[in-house]
């Protein structure tokens, strides 16, 4: 495949040529690369190799753009990002064959990932941080006030390419920012074309976006007229935006790393939970930094539920969902993304013989033309194990059984990740008080990976810092000022 499909009635944006966007208009490089398809391996579209001077251009053209931008009215920007958000949904198909094209995405996830995308845009255009009265006597008002940092820069990851360059923009211009998206080198396609559509709405220099490979990341980072860094991605590599920003005290939002559990008591109906379970566990090949990574199953059930969520993962359907020609909706499993993934997910393969570990389900992966890994499920290994211990982000799940409650708690917490965890029971007072020990930014009791855009997402320790959706997602964006008016 060599680049995705264009819908001949619709001429306004061609999806087989894909471009940087600097201060409205779509621009080339001397210099191009290309990412890798995960069905095939093979290389897909040219995207340009941004320079320093891109980034020096993009930087320059957003800070012009911005007084005048701060100034506009709330209803002006909601009216902007609802017309993107249109615009994915008018060009839904292509990019479902988009979010095949470069993520291996089957259609149910790619139609997924385009509703979260476009839902974004839509439900955070109504969040507007407004100016707080909060002291008013005869004596003086006090109003705390929430302006714009100025510059923002969105660093999107691999695995949500869609969604997560239309959440940035979202929070970022609707708080009054200009923001320049940095897709990943892995997936920049739907990031380039979502800021390309973004023209049609917003005046040159407020929402831009530059392709690049990994240099590119710390170009805008330590470049000096850059206020906030919002990143996406692996905790390893959040630390060095962290430090590379501090050198100029840029703003920071960090979403991070997780190696969620979920605890299933027994108060559960199995062949209900189970099926459901697999679902959520091995959605998008488990790349999903929310994805449940290990799952403690109470004593007295764990094998019913074990054989239930077997028998759950061999009805999956490994393949490509989204072709050339005409789609499979019947695949629910795609490749894993990219080469480096891939070869790490390979690497706790390797220590099912090594370790000697049980394998429930799975535990091969068989020769293909992509990045293609069966679902699999290792039954009780070690605690301490790496399969228990680090984020595998790849399709293997250890299942580890319990019967004391605090114990359980303690060892779902026995991690230096933070992002979520979940509670399945029908007894919504055990829930709850297991649900409120567990030590993570979003739980949830008897659902898992239900994030909104009006709800707070944001990982506990080393899963991030900060927190996104939300009206404070979206005055994370934004100087607190607080000003104070004497009256007498």
């Amino acid at each position: 495949m060599a680049a995705v499909t264009n819908d001949s009635s619709k001429k306004e944006f061609n999806f087989t040529t894909f471009q940087n966007v600097i201060n409205g208009e779509l621009k080339t490089t001397e210099t191009t690369r290309h990412a890798i398809s995960p069905h095939t391996k093979k290389p897909l579209a040219e995207v340009p190799l941004s320079t320093s001077k891109d980034v020096d251009d993009a930087v320059a053209a957003a800070r012009a753009a911005f007084p005048k931008w701060k100034k506009t009215s709330f209803e002006e920007r909601a009216k902007a990002l609802n017309g993107l958000a249109a615009t994915i949904y008018e060009y839904q198909q292509e990019f479902v064959k988009l979010n095949g094209y470069e993520l291996g995405a089957p259609v149910s996830i790619a139609e997924i990932l385009i509703h979260m995308g476009a839902g974004w845009l839509s439900e955070t255009a109504k969040l507007h941080p407004i100016d707080e009265v909060v002291e008013d006597t005869p004596e003086r008002e006090v109003i705390v006030r929430y302006l714009p940092l100025g510059v923002v820069v969105g660093i999107v990851p691999w695995n949500l390419p869609l969604h997560c360059t239309a959440a940035k923009i979202a929070a970022a211009v609707i708080a009054g920012n200009c923001i320049i998206i940095k897709p990943s080198p892995y997936t920049p396609y739907s990031g380039l074309k979502l800021v390309e559509m973004a023209q049609k709405f917003f005046p040159p220099g407020v929402v831009q976006v530059l392709s690049g490979d990994d240099s590119l990341g710390q170009l805008l980072t330590e470049h000096p007229g850059v206020d906030k860094i919002s990143f996406t991605g692996s905790t390893a590599t959040g630390k060095k935006v962290m430090q590379s920003a501090s050198k100029t005290l840029k703003r920071v939002t960090l979403e991070l790393g997780g190696n969620d559990a979920a605890i299933i008591t027994k108060n559960i109906d199995v062949a209900t939970i189970a099926p459901a379970l697999a679902g959520v566990i091995f959605s998008h090949s488990s790349q999903v930094c929310l994805a449940i990574k290990r799952l403690y199953v109470h004593e007295s059930i764990f094998e019913e539920f074990r054989d239930a969520l077997v028998a759950a993962v061999k009805a999956f359907k490994l393949g490509e969902g989204v072709g050339e020609g005409e789609n499979d909706p019947t695949v629910t499993i795609g490749p894993v993304q990219n080469e480096m993934q891939y070869e790490r997910v390979k690497g706790f393969f390797s220590d099912i013989e090594k370790e000697g570990w049980k394998v429930a389900v799975g535990g091969t992966i068989d020769e293909s033309p992509g990045y293609f890994i069966n679902p699999t499920i290792i039954d009780r290994p070690k605690e301490d194990s790496r399969i228990v211990v680090e984020e595998p982000f790849g399709p293997i799940l250890p299942i580890l059984s319990w019967s004391d409650e605090d114990d359980v708690i303690a060892r779902a917490n026995n991690t230096r990740m933070g992002l979520g965890g979940s509670v399945w029971t029908t007894d919504l007072v055990e829930g709850r008080r297991i649900a409120e020990q567990i030590e993570a930014g979003s739980v949830w009791i008897n659902s898992h990976m239900d994030v909104t855009p009006n709800f707070p997402f944001g990982g506990h320790k080393e899963s991030g810092i900060g927190y996104e959706n939300g009206l404070g997602g979206v005055k994370a964006y934004c100087n607190v000022q607080t000003l104070y008016l004497k009256k007498k």
